[in-house]
């Protein structure tokens, strides 16, 4: 998990409502989420296929191929400008590159001590982890809806953990509900800058994991082509220009769209581990991570039911 709203793992969109003119953008924008968050999906079945490579050399190779990605896009949208726009993003930029940074070295540290299907249900609850820090740090209103669906939610990742001590793997899920509030974190950031363009936090949070990997590896960074290979296709593919699909379309579709279209990534990831692989959750993990999603889910829909009658009323329609 990459993404940087959360509404995820991911950049918050520009505004809660899309503007008149981003409508002809909207069905693009739904087919890039689509595709990013499938890509993303296959990020855990990568972690399990690589063969000899530990976690840090994963995290230094995987960054390194994320740092090129990301240079890539920077260059292509702001050619000459790219380096000043890194500049840009300021302290701000900087704290949200540490929490990325972190969220990314938590994250490989959780597959590798719980289950795919463990991880992602857990990350599931970023968008409610987001709304309680958005409460403390930028005084946002919580609704009754969002913060029964957070207790809810609360719930059934109290049930994944509670199951991951349960058989030995609750190192695993405390990294993942780690991981969840670095990204809650980062989102709350950009949130709060919005007129910042936070996509060079990516590269900087990659370099920022490829310094530590480095320190803590530097004495046997040699891993196999097949590992290598791998971690450029995590890395540089799915994760780089996966953000930066998720990116575009963020600013064409409203929070509870793009919660909703997450949602994909954290369903398939177990998915495909479990098909291919045989790796399969145990029933407490299924029943924690269905009432998460499911919380979410309602959420987002209640959401955007509400964002249609505020279009009816005076908004125009995106539709």
């Amino acid at each position: 998990m990459d993404k940087q709203t959360f509404s995820g793992d991911t950049v918050a969109p520009q505004s809660e409502m899309p503007a008149p003119e981003a409508a002809p953008r909207r069905g693009f924008a739904i087919a890039l989420m689509i595709i990013s968050s499938a890509a993303l999906s296959f990020g855990g079945l990568i972690l399990r296929n690589i063969g000899e490579a530990d976690a840090w050399q994963i995290n230094f190779y995987r960054s390194l191929a994320l740092i090129m990605a990301v240079a890539l896009i920077l260059v292509f949208q702001y050619r000459g400008a790219a380096v000043s726009q890194i500049r840009k993003v300021g302290r701000a930029g900087l704290w949200a590159s540490f929490l990325i940074a972190a969220a990314g070295i938590g994250f490989i540290q959780a597959i590798n001590n719980t289950t795919v299907a463990n991880t992602m249900f857990t990350l599931s609850a970023i968008p409610f982890i987001t709304a309680a820090l958005a409460r403390v740090f930028l005084n946002e209103a919580l609704k009754p809806v969002t913060l029964y669906a957070m207790i809810a939610a609360a719930i059934g990742v109290t049930v994944m953990v509670a199951d991951g001590f349960g058989i030995g793997s609750g190192y695993g899920n405390i990294m993942a509900l780690g991981t969840a509030c670095c990204f809650a974190g980062f989102t709350v950031i950009v949130r709060s800058n919005r007129h910042i363009d936070m996509l060079p936090t990516l590269m900087i949070s990659g370099l920022m994991i490829a310094a530590v990997a480095f320190i803590m590896r530097f004495d046997d960074l040699g891993i196999t082509f097949k590992d290598m290979m791998l971690c450029f296709l995590w890395g540089g593919v799915l994760s780089g220009f996966g953000n930066g699909m998720f990116i575009v379309a963020s600013r064409h579709l409203v929070a509870a769209e793009l919660t909703l279209f997450m949602l994909l990534e954290f369903a398939l990831a177990p998915l495909w581990v479990w098909l291919l692989i045989a790796e399969a959750p145990t029933i407490w993990a299924l029943a924690g991570g269905a009432l998460v999603i499911t919380s979410v889910t309602v959420r987002a829909l209640i959401e955007l039911k509400g964002t249609g009658r505020r279009l009816r009323r005076g908004r125009p329609s995106p539709l």
